[in-house]
């Protein structure tokens, strides 16, 4: 059997990633006719995808996502395209881009279309790349600053809640254990 230097296999991949863009660019045009959605499944680890951090370690390998009611701001671009989808009612934003999708179903007719993630003759561009990797790190940038934020929100209630124990034991006279005085720090200051 003699090699295939044209490599069919992935010139069809490539036109079958074509029409879910061409089919994805309708949809964005004029919304989804009669009862058509999609189960788009994609590689997580793919070059280009962007998805939360959340999103990324509930899916490390593989997620499917679901367009039919409730997802906004599709955009189709030349080579990824963008959606604003709901997960357990926290919006989130995910950039997919074409050479990760692993499958493609329109079940309202049965139709099919199944992926090698990665074969493709098709190179992402170096500022696609660039970006999401410049989004992902403000990302989490962003992240870590709202847990440091939450922390050290927790910590000032924690000192708020320490400095109130005191006077409560002052209204009681008595620590804890049932032996020893209080005393407030205003017995010790100079009366005048």
């Amino acid at each position: 059997m003699s090699e295939d230097l044209l490599r069919y296999d992935i010139l069809i991949q490539d036109a079958l990633r074509g029409a879910v863009k061409k089919i994805l660019a309708e949809v964005g045009r004029t919304g989804l006719p009669g009862d058509h959605h999609f189960y788009i499944a994609f590689d997580t680890n793919a070059p280009g995808v962007r998805i939360s951090q959340r999103l990324k370690e509930r899916y490390p390998q593989e997620m499917t996502i679901v367009l039919q009611h409730q997802f906004w701001d599709l955009n189709i671009g030349e080579h990824a395209f963008e959606v604003g989808l709901s997960f357990g009612g926290v919006p989130e934003k995910l950039l997919v881009p074409f050479s990760a999708i692993k499958g493609f179903f329109d079940p309202s007719v049965q139709f099919a279309l199944e992926f090698d993630p990665g074969k493709t003759a098709e190179e992402l561009p170096e500022e696609l790349l660039e970006a999401v990797e410049e989004l992902a790190k403000a990302e989490q940038e962003h992240a870590e600053n709202e847990a440091k934020t939450a922390e050290t929100n927790d910590d000032k209630q924690a000192a708020t809640a320490s400095k109130a124990e005191p006077e409560k034991s002052e209204e009681k006279g008595t620590d804890s254990d049932g032996g020893g005085e209080v005393v407030s720090l205003d017995a010790f200051r100079k009366k005048t």
